[in-house]
């Protein structure tokens, strides 16, 4: 595993500080879950989380902005996914830290 050194750019640590802060937002942390199940239009994620489709459009646009979804244009219909597989292993390791036992 890589490690964070002194000699690391500044602007790598700022990157890393931006992606945490994207994490850090529940309706986010809600959508990505959603999306591990599988590929989802809008409409769907609105349902499933009792929300508007503007507000989830709104965080789909901070979560693509940050790399985290990709979207695939069906005709008038985007489906949403996870970018890659290193989102669900940043959430399965966050999830396995907050309920770890001390």
């Amino acid at each position: 595993m890589a490690q964070i050194k002194k000699s690391d750019k500044p602007e790598v640590l700022e990157a890393m500080a931006d992606l945490f802060k994207v994490f850090g937002d529940g309706t986010r942390i809600k959508i990505l879950y959603v999306l591990f199940e599988s590929e989802t239009k809008v409409c769907d994620i609105a349902a499933k989380l009792f929300m508007t489709q503007s507000s989830i459009s709104h965080q789909l646009r901070i979560l693509k902005q940050a790399g985290l979804v990709k979207g695939r244009r069906e005709g008038k219909t985007v489906w949403y996914s996870l970018a890659d597989d290193h989102i669900q292993t940043i959430f399965n390791q966050a999830f396995d830290h907050v309920t770890e036992e001390a």
